[in-house]
C-alpha cells in the first residue's frame, strides 16, 4: 500500500485546508521550525514559503511563532491565504509534498515564546459549582463581583509546557480545616482544569486600554489549555492574595494554535447578561463574541466529561479588555486562559473538583476509583469546532501524564 500523502485527505478531515493551524516542530535532530498541520502531516512552512517566493518567508523560518504573531492581522491574513492556495491549487502540490513530514516522524514543541500568562474564571457554571462546594451556606454561590467583571489572576509563564510533557506532582504546605497545623508534602488533591487559551500577537502601549472592538487586531488564535491545580495547596495558601504554588507548577497547552480566521463559522452569541455591564465590557451591540467549541476530557482513555464552550459567560474580547483596562500593556506571545469550562450538566464539568464534588463522589473508572489524580494517570483534552458545510475544525489535544515528585 502506498504511503499516504498530505494532500490525500478523506472528506471532512478536521485538519484539512479549512483549518491549517500553526505549530513548531523538528524532524529528527534538525533545528526547530514553524509548521502548519495538514491532515496527519506537518508542512515546513518556512521552506515551502521560500521555495514559492513568499515575501513572508522570513516570518516562518524561526524556532517560534513569535515573529509571525508580531506581524499583525493583515500579514496573518496574507500568509493564511497563501497557505490555502498552496495546499488547494494542484500547481503547487509537488512543492507541498516535498516539504511535508508525517506527524509520527517529528517532535512537536511549545509553539510560541510565552510572554505573560493570565488565567480567568469565566464560566458561570464552574464558579457556581465552586461556590456551592466551598460556601454551601452562602445565599448565592457567586461572589458579588462575578457578573460585573471577568475575574482573573496572573500566573507563571515559565511553566507553560507543550502537550506531551509529563507533569510532576507538586509539593507544598497543606492544611485541612480540622488539622491543628499545616504539613508539607506532595499534593493529594491534584486536579485538572479544561480550558481554552488565547494567544496574543500584536502588543499594546502601556497606559492604553484595548477596547472590545480591537480584540481581533491583537489576538492571533487559540489553543487548548490544561491549568493543572493542586487543590489542597491552593486552599491553604490563597487567602487573601489568590493562587500561587497551587497553580504555578504546570500549565499545558496544545502543540497547535488555531488562527481566529479558521473559526469564523464557530462564533456564537454568549449567554444573556442579567446584570448591566459598564461600557468597556458592554458587548450588547458587538459582533458575536463566543465560540462553539466542543471539548472532551479523558482520564486513562475514558471520557469523563464533555464541557461546552458556548456556555462561557465572559468572552475572549471581554477578558482582553479587562486585562488592559488599567493600562497594563500586551506583549507578543501573551497567553490568557478562559478558566475551567463547565456546562450545566454533571457530565459537562471541566475539573475533578466539580466532577467528584471535592472528592465526596468519586468517579468509577476502569483504572479504579478516582477523587483526584494519581501518579501514572494520563489526562487528554481534545476539542473541535463546527466549520463551514459541517466540516469540523480540529483543535488538537493537550496530553499530560502525572509523575511522582522528587
Amino acid at each position: 500500500m502506498p504511503e499516504p500523502t498530505p494532500l490525500a485527505l478523506p472528506e471532512g478531515h478536521p485538519f484539512g485546508p479549512h483549518n491549517l493551524p500553526y505549530g513548531v516542530f523538528s524532524p529528527g535532530d534538525a533545528p526547530r521550525r514553524v509548521g502548519v498541520r495538514l491532515g496527519d502531516h506537518v508542512l515546513d512552512a518556512g521552506s515551502l514559503a521560500a521555495e514559492l517566493g513568499s515575501p513572508h518567508a522570513a516570518l516562518l523560518t524561526g524556532p517560534t511563532l513569535n515573529p509571525l504573531l508580531a506581524a499583525g492581522r493583515p500579514v496573518w491574513s496574507e500568509v493564511r491565504a497563501a497557505l490555502t492556495t498552496w495546499v488547494t491549487d494542484p500547481v503547487h502540490h509537488p512543492a507541498v509534498e516535498r516539504h511535508a513530514h508525517p506527524l509520527g516522524e517529528v517532535s512537536l514543541h511549545l509553539p510560541f515564546e510565552v510572554g505573560d500568562y493570565v488565567d480567568f474564571y469565566a464560566s458561570e457554571h464552574h464558579a457556581s459549582n465552586v461556590g456551592r462546594i466551598f460556601r454551601p451556606d452562602a445565599p448565592t454561590p457567586l461572589t458579588p463581583n462575578w457578573k460585573h467583571l471577568p475575574i482573573g489572576y496572573h500566573g507563571r509563564s515559565g511553566t507553560v509546557v507543550v502537550s506531551g510533557t509529563d507533569v510532576v506532582r507538586p509539593s507544598g504546605q497543606r492544611k485541612a480545616p480540622a488539622d491543628p497545623a499545616p504539613v508539607f508534602g506532595p499534593s493529594v488533591k491534584l486536579d485538572i482544569e479544561a480550558e481554552v487559551g488565547f494567544v496574543v500577537g500584536v502588543g499594546s502601549e502601556r497606559g492604553r486600554a484595548v477596547p472590545l472592538e480591537a480584540y481581533r487586531e491583537h489576538v492571533f488564535g487559540l489553543c487548548l489549555l490544561n491549568d493543572w491545580s493542586a487543590r489542597d495547596i491552593q486552599a491553604w495558601e490563597y487567602v487573601p492574595l489568590g493562587p500561587f504554588l497551587g497553580k504555578s507548577f504546570a500549565t499545558s497547552v496544545s502543540a497547535w494554535v488555531t488562527p481566529l480566521e479558521a473559526l469564523e463559522t464557530a462564533r456564537v452569541v454568549p449567554p444573556a447578561r442579567d446584570e448591566a455591564l459598564l461600557p468597556y465590557l458592554d458587548d450588547s451591540s458587538a459582533e458575536p463574541g463566543g465560540y462553539d467549541l466542543r471539548i472532551s476530557v479523558e482520564i486513562n482513555g475514558e471520557v469523563v466529561s464533555e464541557p461546552p464552550f458556548t456556555t462561557m459567560y465572559w468572552t475572549a474580547a471581554q477578558m482582553l479588555a479587562q486585562t488592559t483596562v488599567n493600562g497594563a500593556s500586551l506583549r507578543t506571545g501573551d497567553l490568557y486562559g478562559s478558566g475551567t469550562v463547565s456546562g450545566a450538566e454533571a457530565g459537562q464539568r471541566g475539573s475533578l473538583l466539580e466532577l467528584t464534588w471535592n472528592g465526596e463522589r468519586p468517579l468509577e473508572l476502569g483504572s479504579g476509583e478516582r477523587s483526584f489524580l494519581e501518579d501514572g494517570d494520563e489526562v487528554v483534552l481534545r476539542a473541535w469546532a463546527p466549520g463551514a458545510q459541517g466540516v469540523p475544525v480540529g483543535l488538537g489535544e493537550v496530553r499530560g501524564t502525572v509523575v511522582p515528585g522528587a
